[in-house]
């Protein structure tokens, strides 16, 4: 970053800003959680970022020592970008934030959602003490990305994987998904309308989306 972009000041959290505060960065981050990714499918989950600001945070952030470049190989052999192991490292940041700002009364949890960030949210608003005794294995098929949740000992975890293994696989719109789980929209409306559709113990993901609830608004 410039140096007439720094903040000056030897707080962690300021250096903290002067390296992933610019638009956008937060959420290129986001997005490179659950693995690498290639430059469009960061631009196809990433709403209103244009190609050229794209390639400014990319740079930023590799510059900062944040995310890597590293060529796939054959027969793939496309470049991706994906977080070092220090940029992992941010993702209790993004959880403690998450949590705070759902507490907004100006939080809209309908807005557009990527398939990534809806996993961060489980492991962000994950309730331990609702999933006791719980041991499941869940499928998530949100468009092209697949992904595997599981949920044991009351600890989540959320990458992407493949399905075929898991007890239950629910194919939606990460929306769709928010709107059952957040939203507590009945999974019988959701299915009727063609936006999700529930293979295997259904009985499971019905207990599933008991374990999240959005915190009571602030003030």
């Amino acid at each position: 970053m410039p140096r007439s972009r720094r903040y000056h000041d030897a707080c962690g959290a300021a250096h903290g800003l002067d390296l992933v505060g610019e638009r956008w960065a937060l959420l290129v981050i986001r997005e490179l959680m659950m693995g690498p990714r290639r430059f469009s499918d960061l631009r196809k989950d990433l709403c209103g970022l244009s190609a050229n600001v794209l390639t400014q945070r990319l740079e930023g952030l590799e510059a900062s020592g944040v995310i890597q470049r590293r060529k796939l190989p054959p027969p793939a052999s496309v470049q991706v970008y994906e977080l070092t192991d220090w940029g992992y490292e941010i993702e209790p940041v993004f959880m403690v934030l998450g949590r705070w700002a759902a507490r907004s009364p100006q939080h809209d949890p309908t807005l557009p959602i990527s398939a990534v960030s809806i996993m961060q949210s489980f492991k962000t608003m994950f309730d331990p003490v609702r999933a006791v005794n719980a041991k499941m294995r869940l499928g998530f098929v949100l468009g092209e990305d697949r992904m595997v949740v599981t949920v044991a000992d009351g600890v989540i975890d959320a990458r992407r994987g493949e399905v075929e293994a898991c007890d239950v696989v629910v194919r939606a719109p990460a929306q769709a998904v928010a709107a059952a789980v957040y939203g507590k929209a009945p999974l019988v409306v959701l299915e009727g309308e063609g936006t999700m559709a529930i293979e295997g113990d259904r009985a499971m993901f019905e207990r599933f989306v008991d374990f999240f609830h959005l915190p009571a608004k602030a003030g």
